[in-house]
């Protein structure tokens, strides 16, 4: 019989593994016949939300963003999503970026589809949201390129690197037994989630197995570093915040 205290689940004061085994359904006005779970969150310490929602049948996600911009990609299945005047079909691998004061609306065309979504406030270039990027419909293609010249580690960049954008969103793929070549420590914050695979994640010096749907929250300065294992790449999708001064100005 399984133990149900039991859990991968861990939250510190500047990091977090949430395992889908720990799930608590949320609910949002506006997303219909829908299984939302905030991963991430402010109430944690972070500065930007994580969500995985899955569509039930006739699932619908509507709204409209204000301060915020949202992240939508594609874990599995297909939908129809409309944002700022633009539509198109989505299935897994296909990403959305909808920035702010932009109605954005999905709809379920395959039951159990999975969209992972990342939500932070936008923070304006001088001149106001004027400065805010378009709207980016497009899709995940390939394993990316070398990271740091080691073809064990590939990092493919979804969104353009431009200044509008405040947030970047990246795939990294690992061969197995490919690892980070050095403890990172520095001031960006990430939000995870793992697509494919496991290995051993180390934050603050703290050791965790991590396998296919888990998802880390990282705090700046959250020393971090990975190694994949198993028979099959390592693959995890993640946030971080970018162009703008480190501190209030």
């Amino acid at each position: 019989m399984e133990i149900s205290a039991l859990t991968r689940s861990v939250t510190k004061r500047n990091h977090a593994i949430i395992a889908p085994d720990g799930y608590v359904h949320s609910n949002i006005p506006g997303w219909k016949n829908c299984t939302i779970n905030v991963i991430i969150n402010e109430a944690m310490g972070a500065k930007f939300s994580q969500l995985i929602t899955t569509l039930n049948k006739d699932g619908e996600i509507n709204g409209e963003t204000h301060q915020a911009e949202i992240f939508f990609y594609v874990i599995k299945g297909k939908c129809h999503a409309k944002a700022g005047g633009g539509e198109k079909e989505l299935s897994r691998g296909h990403y959305v970026y909808v920035p702010v004061e932009t109605a954005y609306k999905f709809n379920c065309e395959e039951e159990g589809t999975q969209l992972l979504s990342f939500h932070k406030v936008y923070e304006p270039l001088p001149g106001g949201y004027s400065s805010a990027p378009p709207v980016v419909f497009d899709k995940a293609a390939g394993d990316g390129e070398k990271y740091l010249g080691d073809p064990a580690l590939r990092l493919q960049t979804l969104l353009p690197d431009k200044q509008a954008f405040d947030m970047a969103v990246n795939i990294f793929t690992y061969d197995p037994g490919g690892h980070l070549p050095f403890v990172e420590t520095h001031v960006m914050e990430h939000g995870l989630l793992y697509l494919q695979g496991q290995g051993i994640y180390m934050l603050d010096h703290n050791w965790y197995p991590i396998k296919q749907g888990d998802s880390i929250w990282m705090a700046p300065y959250c020393q971090q570093w990975f190694t994949a294992m198993g028979k099959e790449p390592a693959v995890y999708i993640y946030y971080k915040n970018i162009n703008r001064f480190p501190t209030v100005q």
